[in-house]
């Protein structure tokens, strides 16, 4: 028998590392900023053209590198960072595999130039797909500047994968944040398609969270601090009220490395409980500096996983360190249950000056004297008679009262009205305020409201965005809204299928936004919860072409603005909603296809008796 097993070309195994180092453009961006770090630069620019699938380009002040090291950095397990395994367990560094450039230069265009402190002059390689094309000396600055171009270009099925500019944009710009709030102390720039996105100077933690999400973060901030033999942790949690329905500001550094754990986010929630609503999220920037010898890092190609050798102990201290800084900061509430509220003084009396009472004698009064005087006679415990109020009744001594007519205030239908008011001869009812029930020929129809009112809504804003314009209500007096600044990025990416959809707005500086125009119906009250539900699902759904963009939005929309379970509808409500779903082209399944209605015939009912 022939042997089989052979050894594999090194550019095929480089392209087998890369698709586990290199997903997404992203990868690459978060391998050379860890990398421009780890060179012990002061100051990183970043500039990113069409999400990273044309360009990335990441310019460090660090250390640079000779030649030869310039050379060998592209080779597979070339690594600086360790010599033998023990050092696995003692990492001061993002990078150690020596994986990434070598990944990279093997699925894209590279061009490198360096140089060294000492050096008159710097190195240039170009390489394409794992191929060194030239090597020479240049005339460069100190430090590095690694080019990564037409990314995935021999591989296309993986850049068939990519998602749309928008997503991957997204990718990037997480990476970015990871890396730029871990090291506040090193200047950061960010350039998308030659614009600015970030320019974060040198701060501390709390400036680099302010400049990253913005100066309405400031006041949300809490900070957080404890130090044991075990572990340091020190940071910031957002206050509880600022808690969201998606997971947004929620990082974990472990030696100033980006991590995920689901155990110690549990650790997080449980020192949240009972501060926060169902079902929403809190916000946190927590740092924990831990001996490297108890952790590996060693276990993930992406490095975002680590276990720890006391990972229970870890979970308690996070916990008591969170709730301890709530309840100092007087975020928790306080229960003293011997403390007598009546004692309290009210809110709106604190400021007061206390009033001296007055007490008004009557020095002359005596209550045994007989005056038969009706002119001086006072009486100090009835009060006379006001013949204003008499004259009302002249005339009614002998009217029946079934005579007598009674204004009252005119009752109008409301679309919370109680179902029980309407009349008992109807075609249609509601169940349990959820479930709308219609007869039909052969038995009855049930109709879940919510999601009815979902495909209606999704049809009328989609047919708004793609064939004709939607009504836009101008507003009074425009809402001024504060967002962060790759939100107001995500907002700007939509604003032509936002407009047609019915919302006007303008962006007065980088995190913020006027709302000078809403689609007709929506109570203005409302339009921050359908905005933000909009940016979740925007940054969180994968929209491929405009017509997928308009999608995501009538989708979101829909959903936050059809009627809620629970809510009580009129019998003409109940009648407008089946019509108006029967009219719809999909009036079976709501837009994210679930079924809107079932049926069931007189005979299922009559087989349950």
């Amino acid at each position: 028998m022939p042997d089989i097993i052979q050894l594999l070309p090194d550019h095929v195994a480089n392209q087998i590392a890369a698709g586990e180092v290199v997903q997404r453009p992203a990868s690459v961006v978060k391998e050379l900023l860890e990398n421009a770090i780890d060179a012990k630069a002061t100051q990183i620019k970043l500039v990113v053209k069409d999400a990273g699938k044309t360009l990335i380009q990441v310019i460090d002040d660090g250390i640079g590198m000779s030649t030869t090291d310039a050379r060998l950095s592209f080779e597979r397990h070339a690594t600086s960072k360790i010599k033998t395994a023990k050092d696995l367990f003692n990492l001061h560094t993002k990078g150690f595999r020596g994986e990434a450039l070598a990944s990279i230069a093997a699925i894209a265009h590279v061009t490198l130039k360096t140089k060294t402190q000492d050096a008159e002059i710097g190195t240039q390689l170009i390489i394409e797909g794992s191929k060194v094309t030239s090597q020479e000396a240049t005339v460069t600055q100190k430090g590095t500047i690694i080019t990564v171009k037409n990314l995935f270009y021999n591989i296309p099925a993986r850049r068939n994968f990519l998602k749309s500019n928008t997503v991957e944009m997204r990718h990037i710009v997480d990476e970015f944040h990871r890396v730029a709030l871990a090291h506040p102390q090193i200047s950061f720039i960010m350039l998308n398609n030659g614009s600015p996105v970030f320019n974060l100077p040198a701060s501390n933690l709390r400036q680099r969270i302010v400049g990253v999400f913005g100066s309405k973060t400031n006041a949300k901030l809490v900070p957080v601090t404890e130090e044991t033999d075990i572990v340091k942790v020190t940071g910031f949690v957002l206050k509880p009220e600022f808690a969201k329905k998606s997971r947004g500001e929620q990082f974990f550094f472990v030696n100033n490395r980006f991590i995920k754990n689901g155990y110690l986010h549990h650790a997080v929630l449980s020192a949240f409980e009972g501060l926060i609503k169902d079902r929403t999220h809190p916000g946190y920037f927590l740092f924990l500096e831990l001996n490297p010898q108890s952790i590996d890092i060693n276990i993930h190609p992406t490095k975002t996983e680590i276990k720890f050798e006391n990972e229970h102990a870890i979970y308690a201290m996070l916990r008591a360190t969170i709730k301890h800084s709530l309840g100092q900061f007087s975020i928790a509430p306080v229960l003293d249950f011997e403390k007598d509220s009546g004692f309290e003084t009210p809110y709106e009396y604190q400021k007061k000056t206390p009033v001296a009472p007055t007490i008004d004698v009557d020095r002359t009064f005596n209550p045994f004297r007989e005056d038969t005087s009706n002119a001086n006679k006072k009486s100090y415990f009835k009060k006379e008679k006001n013949p204003a109020w008499e004259a009302m009744y002249v005339g009614l001594k002998n009217t029946p009262v079934s005579e007598i007519e009674f204004e009252s205030e005119e009752v109008t239908g409301s679309f919370f009205d109680n179902q029980q008011t309407e009349s008992s001869g109807k075609n249609t009812f509601q169940l349990q305020n959820k479930y709308i029930v219609s007869a039909i020929k052969n038995g009855m129809m049930l109709i879940h409201q919510n999601l009815a009112h979902q495909r209606i809504l999704y049809e009328e804003f989609l047919k708004n965005m793609t064939i004709e314009d939607g009504v836009s209500q101008q507003l009074l007096f425009p809402l001024v809204m504060d967002f962060s600044k790759s939100e107001i990025v995500t907002l700007q990416s939509v604003k032509e299928p936002l407009e047609k959809a019915g919302f006007l707005f303008n962006v007065l500086e980088e995190e913020t936004a006027e709302i000078s125009g809403i689609p007709s119906g929506i109570p203005s009250e409302n339009i921050a919860n359908v905005l933000n539900r909009l940016i979740s699902d925007l940054q969180n759904e994968v929209p491929e072409t405009s017509f997928s963009v308009n999608d995501i939005l009538a989708k979101s929309l829909a959903k936050s603005l059809a009627i809620k379970t629970g809510t009580s509808l009129s019998t003409q409500e109940q009648e407008h909603i089946i019509h108006q779903l029967f009219a719809c082209k999909e009036p079976t399944v709501c837009p994210n296809n679930h079924k809107v209605l079932v049926t069931i015939e007189a005979k299922e009912i009559d087989a349950k008796f």
